[in-house]
């Protein structure tokens, strides 16, 4: 399952078209199986693990991290700025 799972994934292929001669199975099952382990928290589980085994073995630079919104929540947008000024010298005449 997780080969087909990948295989999907990588090419794009939609899932009714997994080639069933590679020997991955349905294309409806992987669909399934990916949603079910993703409900049950597998892939985050599975992201902890190997961050915390690469951590461990001094093989992540973590001066070299980027986090943005698909990894961590952005509380409320962040800090507000104020009102920003408009470049454009006056609005067009109308035309009507």
């Amino acid at each position: 399952m997780l080969s087909g799972i990948l295989f999907v994934l990588y090419t794009g292929i939609p899932w009714e078209f997994l080639p069933q001669e590679l020997g991955f199975g349905s294309g409806m099952t992987c669909w399934r199986r990916l949603r079910d382990w993703n409900d049950a928290g597998v892939w985050q589980r599975l992201h902890e693990q190997l961050l915390a085994e690469l951590h461990a073995a001094g093989a992540l630079d973590w001066s070299r991290a980027v986090i943005d919104g698909s990894h961590v929540r952005a509380m409320k947008g962040g800090p507000k700025r104020g009102r920003v000024r408009s470049t454009v010298p006056g609005l067009a005449p109308s035309t009507t």
